[in-house]
């Protein structure tokens, strides 16, 4: 890794141990904000140890010292925070932040913590480790993937594009709305992966595992609106129009769709298990159309599910099972909606007051601390593709000369874009100075 390195093992082992879980009240304190750098530092040591392939300290040091119920904590409490906090902070007439960057860190961290978990749940021990908790990211999912469905009905996510007369915190809601896009493919990952261990986990915990089959398999109709054959796709943080020739050619969010529901469909427990009513049957063999001899050469695995709903055709429906009288449920979100009810105006007031009204001295210790973070090497190395214009989101190849952090395309969309981008630029360029 040489230089690349971002953390030694034993720095990354006293952060891991100091994950912990955050009241909504103190997201974005000055104890958060170095847990969101902390993540930040996992998240990119994380990839760039996955890049590499010199083994997985991270993922590691995450199951030994059980960190994963954290992690699926913090997010489903970030999520929340989103839903029932922060729109209370955008009708809030007379607030004008000096800078919405501490805000946006908050809204950035569930990105982060999903990046973080799509990383580590390759490895099957990470989804052991997740425990009961796994429940709750399950559900997690189901949320994400519902809003997923309702924005590619949509033609997709809303675009970065946005009138120059917005002010900094509507510009703020178009970023986290563009955002929860994104965030809503990295959840289809985790339940691919934690599709994986279906029948893995079954000898080890029954009845948790059990209860977590069960939701699984209600995601089947989230995941039949998502099986491919759309003619664009999502690269980039836009849609794209698939040229004709590359229309056959699997991406990697139709590659995720058809592996979870071949693992949902076809292990031997969820088979067991799974209730073929007539309304199941309809919608599953609707999958036989895009069950192509191109797509079958991409993932040959898949003609076992071709031949399973070739008999499925013929197979009887069945009514609704009831073989369960109890059932484990998640309980985070209702616990944490549970003891924050009637609360969110008072979290809101809080946080104006003392968490996002920093003086320009904090700001620029702040900026200071984030221009530590995001170091540029690292963000290029561990970035999945090439960079992308701020603007047009085309192919760049220039970057902000000021503050080193956007990229662009041409001078002309670096024009139209500094409006949006001046205030950030500014305050990094002041946290590089006071290095």
């Amino acid at each position: 890794m040489g230089d690349l390195e971002l953390l030694l093992p034993g720095e990354a082992d006293v952060l891991v141990r100091g994950l912990r879980s955050f009241p909504l009240r103190e997201m974005g304190s000055e104890g958060w904000n170095q847990q969101h750098e902390n993540l930040e530092k996992l998240n990119m040591q994380a990839i760039l140890d996955a890049t590499v392939s010199q083994g997985e300290p991270i993922q590691e040091l995450l199951v030994t010292h059980g960190k994963i119920p954290t992690l699926v904590e913090e997010l489903i409490a970030v999520e929340m925070w989103k839903q029932k906090v922060f729109p209370v902070l955008c009708r809030v007439e007379d607030f004008k932040p000096q800078n919405t960057f501490p805000i946006y860190m908050v809204v950035h961290h569930e990105a982060s913590i999903i990046n973080l978990l799509e990383t580590v749940f390759f490895h099957k021990e990470v989804c052991e480790s997740a425990e009961d908790t796994v429940l709750d990211l399950v559900d997690y999912c189901h949320r994400k993937l519902t809003l997923l469905v309702a924005q590619s009905g949509c033609g997709g996510p809303p675009e970065k594009e946005g009138s120059q007369d917005n002010n900094p915190m509507q510009e703020l809601q178009k970023q986290a709305e563009l955002m929860e896009f994104e965030i809503a493919l990295k959840a289809l990952s985790v339940l691919r992966y934690i599709t994986d261990c279906v029948d893995r986990q079954w000898s080890v915990s029954q009845a948790p595992w059990l209860a977590h089959l069960k939701r699984m398999q209600r995601l089947h109709p989230v995941c039949w609106f998502l099986s491919p054959g759309k003619l664009q796709q999502f690269k980039g943080s836009r849609w794209h129009t698939v040229a004709p020739s590359e229309q056959q050619k699997l991406s990697k969010l139709d590659g995720q769709v058809w592996i979870a529901l071949y693992n949902l469909l076809l292990s031997p427990e969820a088979q067991a298990r799974y209730c073929l009513t007539s309304f199941a049957k309809g919608h599953l063999l609707k999958l036989r159309a895009f069950l192509t001899d191109t797509l079958l050469d991409q993932l040959p695995n898949l003609a076992h599910l071709q031949s399973f709903l070739a008999h499925l055709a013929l197979a009887e429906t069945q009514p609704p099972k009831k073989d369960l009288v109890l059932e484990q449920i998640p309980e985070i979100w209702e616990r944490l909606e549970r003891e924050n009810r009637g609360k969110w105006q008072a979290v809101a007031k809080h946080q104006l007051q003392h968490v996002f009204s920093p003086s320009e001295q904090d700001l620029r210790l702040q900026a200071q601390r984030w221009a530590e973070t995001y170091r540029l090497d690292v963000l290029e190395a561990v970035a999945p593709e090439r960079p992308h214009c701020a603007y047009c989101s085309a192919e760049a190849s220039k970057r902000c000369s000021r503050c080193q952090n956007e990229w662009y395309c041409q001078r002309k969309c670096q024009v139209k874009h500094w409006e949006k981008h001046k205030k950030t630029c500014v305050l990094a360029a002041q946290g590089d100075r006071a290095k």
